[in-house]
């Protein structure tokens, strides 16, 4: 078959200097968004990816009606209690977005609703009471987001934020749930986070600076035209700001934070009008967060302890930090979760997740046992302060996501439900390892490994994050089985730069480390290859965001050992992005890559990796890229311009790209927008490693 002409974008040489280093970027017109010749030109690649691709349509159909086998039409999640109702999400046949609901709880209650039968295929509850439905508010937009979804401590109000462009700023508006009506408050270009006073009658919420970042919190008197009043502005823009209701309803806790650094701010609940108390002044390098219990804080801190510990200060005059936990090298506590009874660490340990349960005094401490040797365990909504049970998500690559409470007192987990998994999955016919790859300077990087047991491997995919101390915990994903069935190994790197072992595991992998990170997964590839998982050269390389830069700078550095490359949204040109102040992340992202605008050696650094910077003439493997118009995180125009400096260089080489005009970082909303986008991805993935189309029967 006659391979298609791709288009080829505009040169426009556009001269950029730093620290007497002279660099020509040809493409820096793609940056303007408003250009038509940009628009035009992310058409014609799109158009061009449509034509590239157009044999694999079957394929994708194939895919697409397996990724919906899998998951029940209709679905309802299992209720979470809060003052008096269980509320709950459900989705319907045919519609793309879910509704949230609640019933009344009875009254003692503890366990959630039955949601068996009718209920569990996605049926209503007796009784329910459907707070919004998404898909109203979604219309006729080929985008949306909910952002804020705020239920007032009385129940009667509901502050939810629309998104229609996928730019993360949001329409803030109150409905009043007895009305079922709208009010007439409005707050425009909103950012995530919000909290109720006690009393019901302020809301706090966030707004944005021009790059993005969250910057002040606003206090909103509900039926109020008088102007809303600015309680906080954070001034250094490496500082971020949130804002949330504490789970006691003591406190509204306002939590500004960079990437090594934090400062709290409360205020009474119940005196809304007063201003915000600090709870401890910042210091560079102390990172806390803060939950309120009775007459106390508890305080999650890594001053001293890189791996952090927890202490307590006085809720009515926060002042010197009173032990509760040692530290203890190697177990990163994570979260903090305070009840009236009890508290509830979140904590790494060996690079897997786990929860640690202590008394009221931290003298009796309970570790949580979970049934497999590779899992994730996450909290989840927990939004009732005097309780006995802790609800929990868990999962592993080859167990299907499980919610669990916990009982507090015996650390027992009571099975609520596990997600359903139709197309005739069969958990036993999947195995699962963690194993450990060796880098270059001898340092173990584990890596998480799923496969089929009974179908021949014909090659694999190596999927890693590696950035922000974000780990990438092992999944499970009914859209992955649509790979692994057919005998495509799947593994997730765990390399430096993450928060798979802690703090030391993130500084080993950013600033001037960062290339331990792209050492790190070369060395997981060859382990899969040495370790007979994979054949040389069966290997597809997989990243998002910070992950697309990893993916991205390998391909520079072994542009021999993949069969493919796949970027999402992928950061590949950090070094234009970091001199320019001006961009969205850029000022709180210098923790994490440096400033190169200060640093002649962080300047060098980067420019010596940075994927865009370091395209060669060299024939790259296949690569498929995509990207949001609308990303507010990472900007359409670093995989167009990455795109189109490989096509110029290296023009042998397969490169695709593939643009979503109505969506932003996290790609089309809407599940079975999603499903579609996975589904091209995945084709391209089969094709790259000639899979057979066809799923063996008995999978």
């Amino acid at each position: 078959m006659k391979r298609p002409v791709p288009p080829r974008a505009k040169r426009i040489a556009t001269p950029r200097v730093h620290h007497g280093d002279t660099v020509i970027d040809e493409y820096a017109w793609l940056q303007q968004r408003e250009d038509p010749d940009t628009i035009a030109y992310l058409s014609a690649e799109a158009d061009h990816t449509a034509t590239a691709t157009a044999h694999l349509a079957g394929l994708r159909n194939l895919l697409l009606d397996e990724f919906r086998s899998r998951t029940p039409p209709a679905e309802l999640t299992v209720p979470v209690l809060k003052d008096g109702y269980w509320y709950y999400n459900r989705t319907e046949a045919g519609r793309p977005y879910f509704l949230h609901c609640r019933v009344a709880a009875s009254a003692g209650a503890t366990a959630p609703p039955e949601v068996g039968g009718a209920a569990g295929a996605g049926g209503p509850l007796p009784g329910e009471e459907v707070l919004l439905d998404r898909n109203i508010l979604a219309g006729d937009s080929p985008y949306f987001n909910l952002g804020i979804f705020d239920v007032s401590p009385n129940g009667r109000l509901l502050a939810h934020g629309v998104d229609h462009t996928g730019d993360e700023r949001f329409t803030l508006q109150i409905k009043d749930l007895c009305s079922g009506t709208l009010l007439p408050d409005r707050m425009p270009d909103v950012s995530y986070g919000s909290a109720w006073s006690a009393d019901g009658t302020r809301l706090f919420y966030v707004t944005a600076d021009v790059t993005g970042r969250p910057y002040r919190i606003w206090r909103h008197t509900i039926g109020s035209s008088s102007g809303d009043l600015l309680v906080h502005e954070e001034p250094d823009r490496q500082f971020r700001l949130g804002v949330a209701l504490s789970r006691s309803r003591g406190f509204i806790v306002i939590t500004s934070r960079s990437r090594t650094t934090s400062e709290v701010h409360v205020i009474a609940a119940d005196r809304a009008d007063g201003p915000p108390v600090v709870v401890a002044p910042r210091r560079p390098g102390v990172d806390y967060t803060v939950d309120h219990q009775g007459d106390r804080f508890l305080v999650l801190h890594n001053a001293g302890a890189p791996d952090f510990t927890l202490a307590w200060t006085p809720a009515a005059a926060p002042g010197a930090w009173h032990s509760l936990v040692e530290h203890v090298p190697g177990v990163r506590l994570t979260q903090v979760y305070a009840f009236a009874q009890h508290t509830v660490l979140a904590l790494r340990r060996d690079g897997l997740t786990g929860l640690r349960i202590l008394s009221p005094d931290g003298n009796r401490i309970r570790d949580v046992a979970f049934p497999e040797p590779i899992h994730t365990v996450r909290p989840d909504r927990n939004l009732e302060y005097s309780t006995t049970l802790f609800r929990l998500r868990y999962a592993s690559l080859v167990t299907p996501e499980s919610v669990y409470d916990c009982d507090l007192g015996s650390g027992e987990l009571l099975l609520r439900r596990r997600t359903r998994v139709g197309g005739g999955f069969r958990p036993e016919h999947y195995e699962q390892h963690r194993e450990w790859a060796t880098a270059p300077d001898g340092v173990r990087v584990p890596v998480s490994i799923l496969a089929r047991r009974d179908t021949a491997r014909i090659g694999g995919v190596l999927y890693a994050y590696g950035a922000y101390q974000a780990p990438a915990d092992p999944w499970f994903s009914p859209t992955l089985l649509s790979l692994v069935d057919r005998g495509v190994v799947f593994a997730v790197a765990h390399p430096r730069g993450g928060g798979e072992l802690g703090r030391s595991w993130w500084d080993g992998g950013r600033l001037l480390a960062k290339k331990n990170t792209f050492t790190d997964f070369l060395a997981a590839a060859k382990h899969l290859t040495d370790a007979g998982w994979v054949a040389p050269g069966r290997l597809v390389a997989r990243g998002a965001s910070a992950g697309g830069l990893l993916v991205g700078a390998v391909a520079n550095l072994a542009p021999d050992r993949f069969a493919g490359i796949v970027a999402e949204v992928p950061f590949v040109d950090p070094l234009t992005t970091m001199l320019d102040p001006g961009r969205p992340l850029t000022v709180q992202d210098r923790e994490e890559w440096g400033d190169p605008i200060a640093d002649p050696d962080v300047y060098a650094y980067l420019k010596s990796y940075a994927p865009y910077d370091n395209v060669g003439a060299h024939r790259y493997p296949p690569i498929l890229a995509t990207a949001g118009l609308h990303d507010t995180r990472v900007a359409y125009h670093e995989p167009a311009k990455w795109v189109a400096r490989i096509r110029s260089l290296s023009p042998a080489t397969a490169v695709l790209l593939r643009t979503e005009m109505h969506g932003g970082h996290s790609g089309p909303s809407g599940r079975d927008r999603s499903w579609r986008a996975e589904a091209f991805i995945t084709a391209w993935i089969l094709d790259r490693l000639a899979a057979p189309a066809a799923r063996p029967a008995s999978g």
